[in-house]
């Protein structure tokens, strides 16, 4: 199982690093975990392809985690050329409602794909893509989850467990990955020490975590609640057994030399397991601990 990690950024704009997006690839399923502003562009750049891409996962509809959404389901099904399954979609309410107000013939897209069925010019470029007459607009297959389900795909499960994040306003999920091969915990955007993420991430060998900003700046105990503090991520990680700690959401501010270095030392002292800063387009081989006595190979 292989993880490239397309975005580590933050709302904010940058060059250097895409809003959230980390790819999977689990037996022959390539599962997104997120798809903020340029993570498509990322994972064009690993070498990958919208049309590659079988299953979506949302943690939660701020835009820096799905504003590339309409982008994947739009360039895959343009490029796939009717010649592949719909892509699966889950996520947190009202993923539904977004897709279909994207999509659907009243949606946002809605003139754009029915002049890609209906004109001639379209038609003939689909058919010289290899499509076969007529053509069918995009139906992503979504569902709407919630903490406690749980997806099964071909030789892996997505755990679903609540993150602490912007509630009520939004509902924000974390998700955990189970295969033969190993287990990769992804928190979306969740602050503090959670009770939820621990039991989620029990044991895991790759727990991604949002590590925003430094333990004690934070402006309120509602930032700190919702936001990940490099303290209280280095907590949740020590308490839940994980293997590997990628840090990854990280503003600016503390992206910088001198400080990076300091912060992880400072999250090795309460965590005693691999600590990666995450950056895009890291590719990390996830091999399950008590399947290999080697544990998790990093390669970038």
């Amino acid at each position: 199982m292989k993880l490239t990690i397309l975005g580590t950024g933050t709302p904010a704009p940058s060059l250097k690093r895409a809003c959230s997006g980390y790819m999977i690839e689990a037996g022959d399923d390539l599962i997104i975990m997120d798809h903020g502003p340029d993570a498509h562009r990322r994972l064009l750049e690993s070498g990958k392809r919208a049309t590659d891409v079988t299953h979506a996962f949302f943690t939660h509809l701020h835009y820096d985690h799905c504003l590339d959404y309409a982008r994947l389901v739009l360039q895959r099904w343009d490029m796939g050329a009717g010649e592949i399954p719909e892509l699966q979609v889950f996520g947190p309410a009202p993923i539904s409602r977004m897709t279909d107000q994207l999509f659907g013939d009243d949606g946002v897209y809605g003139p754009d794909i029915a002049a890609r069925v209906g004109h001639q010019l379209s038609l003939d470029i689909y058919e010289l893509r290899g499509g076969v007459l007529p053509r069918a607009k995009p139906v992503p297959v979504v569902k709407e989850i919630s903490a406690g389900d749980k997806v099964d795909g071909n030789g892996w499960t997505v755990t679903v467990a609540k993150a602490s994040h912007v509630q009520p306003f939004l509902e924000c999920h974390a998700y955990r990955l189970d295969s033969p091969d190993g287990s990769i915990c992804y928190t979306g955007d969740s602050g503090s020490v959670s009770e939820d993420i621990i039991r989620l991430a029990e044991n895991c060998d790759v727990l991604i975590h949002m590590t925003h900003f430094e333990a004690g700046t934070e402006p309120s105990p509602e930032y700190r609640a919702g936001c990940g503090a490099h303290l209280d991520v280095a907590k949740v990680a020590a308490r839940a057994g994980v293997g590997t700690l990628i840090l990854s959401h990280v503003l600016a501010h503390i992206d910088r030399p001198g400080i990076r270095e300091r912060l992880i030392n400072e999250v090795t002292s309460e965590f005693s397991g691999r600590v990666i800063w995450a950056e895009d387009l890291m590719e990390i081989q996830v091999v399950s601990e008590t399947s290999s006595p080697s544990g998790n190979e990093l390669r970038e």
